[in-house]
């Protein structure tokens, strides 16, 4: 008994290790001021909880105990090591006297911690490469790989950006805090967008088991919901709004066994309307501001999906006219490639077809597996089986998901067939 005990503690340590260690950082960094003193308090925090928890139990407030036992664990290192450097003595005294455990209690202060955290990772001093990729590492936990895979580069890169931004960070003194509300906007981008890729790993995982991630997606949404608090601009609402109606598509997207499920396949009953209808009522705010950007049109686009009460009353024609309007105003080959499939959906896979091959030959989405997928798909509903059984293996060659593999692997199948 006192085994399983033990096991379901372990259990519980991972589960809150997942839920909460993000802010048990993020409060630690504002308590000791040095990213690489958290997080080797956190790690120290942990370790005591994984000996003493299934001994004593799990605390009432496990996060405020892990801060409280994290720096405690600082302190002591740093007056260990004074004999070595005095000024540590000096420093373990002044954390002393100016943290206490009381902040670590304080939830307004850890929820503020979350958004310090984030603007400190997106400060201007900072490569904007840097910027992303500190705050998905250090704010969202994401692994070298898995940022690697956002950014299509390798991990040593990525290891190595994180390095080197945060003793820019130390170096250049850059404050832990979130911004005066003159200087809000100029770093709101960065931020944004960085928010948006967290959602989309969570939304679609870069690679491994399974299609999504659902505690990425939902940081990433929490995330937009504390900066709509903090700064209730448009563009703020609009990817609230977007990450909100991708979301309630989430237990349609795959099948009980995990497989993809396709847009035009899922059964929508089990869309969840709640973050439909309140993702509906932020893109209508977001437009009725009449300052349009990137976020809100791909809302508007994911609101016309949203209400079309199936796959065939899609209204294409307004899809493909916003994704004009997207273009115009943020010109990038991925939304080339999401209107050529919309103009496919409503002018025929031949149209479609026409403008994906012209986008492959310009080599830009060479390496993305789902412009192949998408030519693949296009080919095979025109009866060219030949090249769509060539598209699918480039598409399969590329893909790192093992639902997408299975999907392209069946179509493969099928073609064969």
């Amino acid at each position: 008994m006192e085994d399983e005990a033990a096991i379901g503690t372990d259990i519980k340590v991972d589960e809150i290790y997942r839920n909460e260690s993000r802010q048990v950082l993020a409060t630690l960094i504002r308590l000791l001021g040095d990213f690489d003193a958290a997080e080797e308090a956190l790690q120290e925090s942990f370790a005591v909880a994984m000996e003493q928890w299934p001994r004593d139990g799990i605390p009432a407030n496990p996060r405020a105990w892990l801060v409280s036992t994290g720096r405690f664990k600082a302190i002591d290192g740093m007056r260990r090591r004074a004999r070595y450097n005095t000024s540590l003595n000096e420093l373990a005294k002044h954390l002393e006297a100016t943290t206490s455990d009381s902040s670590a209690r304080d939830d307004e202060h850890v929820e503020d911690d979350r958004l310090r955290l984030i603007f400190t990772c997106c400060h201007q001093a900072l490569a904007e490469e840097a910027q992303l990729a500190m705050t998905l590492r250090e704010v969202c936990n994401l692994t070298t790989e898995e940022i690697a895979r956002a950014f299509l580069t390798k991990p040593a890169t990525i290891a190595q950006r994180i390095v080197r931004a945060k003793a820019k960070i130390r170096d250049a003194r850059i404050p832990y805090e979130v911004p005066p509300p003159s200087e809000l906007p100029e770093r709101l981008d960065t931020v944004l967008r960085v928010v948006y890729l967290v959602f989309n790993e969570g939304y679609s995982a870069s690679f491994g088991t399974s299609l999504t991630r659902a505690d990425l997606s939902g940081e990433a949404i929490r995330l937009g919901r504390l900066l709509f608090q903090l700064l209730p601009e448009p563009e703020v609402t609009g990817l609230l709004a977007l990450m909100l109606l991708h979301e309630s598509r989430r237990p349609a997207r795959t099948s009980a066994n995990g497989d993809l499920v396709l847009l035009e396949q899922q059964d929508r009953s089990l869309w969840n309307q709640t973050q439909i209808t309140e993702g509906i009522a932020f893109v209508e705010r977001a437009l009725s501001s009449k300052r349009i950007g990137p976020y809100t049109l791909q809302a508007s686009i994911a609101a016309v999906h949203a209400e079309a009460p199936s796959a065939e009353q899609t209204d294409w024609a307004q899809i493909v006219a916003l994704y004009d309007v997207l273009l115009r105003v943020e010109p990038s080959p991925i939304i080339q490639l999401n209107r050529a499939v919309a103009i496919a959906m409503r002018d025929g896979p031949a149209k479609g077809l026409e403008l994906v091959d012209v986008l492959l030959a310009h080599g830009e989405l060479a390496q993305y597996h789902l412009a192949h997928a998408a030519r693949a798909d296009l080919c095979r509903r025109l009866g060219k089986k030949a090249e769509a059984r060539s598209s699918y293996e480039q598409a399969l060659a590329l893909a790192k998901q093992e639902p997408e593999r299975r999907f392209l692997e069946k179509r493969l199948s099928e073609l064969a067939g």
